[in-house]
């Protein structure tokens, strides 16, 4: 598709939260909360002229590799929340796109992601063949805080396995973004997402799953702080820091 004759640099989503993304509480789930910023970002993509789709021209995608995100405190069903983005940056095969999420105007959420080109055949990074100078790049951040390497050297547990099904299986041909963060808190006591609030979420991709591959949770455990891994045959492909 062209670019959107509305493009702007800076996008403004407004969503309603629906009971099918809400936890028992009435609180939007944290995987639904990554939905909407992807689908935020996606759609920002395509207005601009580089969705998956043009991409695809020159089999190439954007996937995920750090994500930051500071909750202030989650909406619940039936709020209407807006969501804003923007590019802080965009150089050759790296992107940082910003984001934020507000109810009754009170910033909630603050996110930061790192993206990479990917070719899809490749299976590769390389440098995006789009154009993009028509997206302002704006040096403004949406969290306190930088993106940082986990520590996956830790001790931990073996907290669970997985097969991975086509559910979990986006349009790239591998386990969504989302996904991994699914399998780890779907580990976790359901008291500790229903009664206490993430205040951080710190996410490290390393590595790309595929159909039909078990992987390994595993969590490390502090006092007010976990960190998960999910492995393939030993070789760590995601990490996750939650901080409570």
């Amino acid at each position: 598709m062209p670019i959107s004759p509305n493009f702007t640099s800076v996008l403004e989503l407004s969503f309603e939260i629906n009971f099918l993304q809400c936890y028992p509480n009435g609180k939007l789930k944290h995987t639904d909360l990554c939905n909407i910023l992807q689908q935020t970002a996606a759609t920002h993509a395509e207005m601009g002229g580089i969705s998956f789709t043009e991409m695809q021209h020159h089999h190439q995608a954007w996937v995920l590799s750090r994500s930051r995100l500071e909750i202030k405190k989650m909406p619940r069903w039936r709020d209407t929340v807006v969501v804003k983005t923007w590019i802080h940056s965009l150089e050759n095969s790296r992107s940082i796109r910003c984001l934020e999420m507000y109810l009754n105007d009170e910033k909630i959420v603050g996110c930061e992601t790192f993206w990479a080109v990917f070719n899809t055949q490749s299976r590769r990074p390389e440098s995006l063949a789009l154009e993009h100078d028509h997206f302002q790049k704006f040096p403004t951040k949406a969290t306190e805080n930088d993106f940082k390497k986990i520590d996956i050297a830790l001790p931990n547990s073996v907290v669970g396995n997985k097969k991975i099904v086509l559910s979990d299986i986006d349009i790239v041909n591998h386990a969504n973004s989302v996904k991994y963060m699914e399998w780890c808190l779907d580990t976790l006591q359901p008291e500790l997402l229903l009664k206490q609030n993430i205040l951080e979420m710190e996410v490290n991709y390393l590595k790309e799953v595929a159909y039909n591959e078990t992987v390994t949770i595993k969590e490390h455990k502090e006092l007010n702080a976990s960190i998960f891994t999910v492995s393939v045959e030993e070789k760590v492909c995601f990490a996750m820091e939650i901080k409570w």
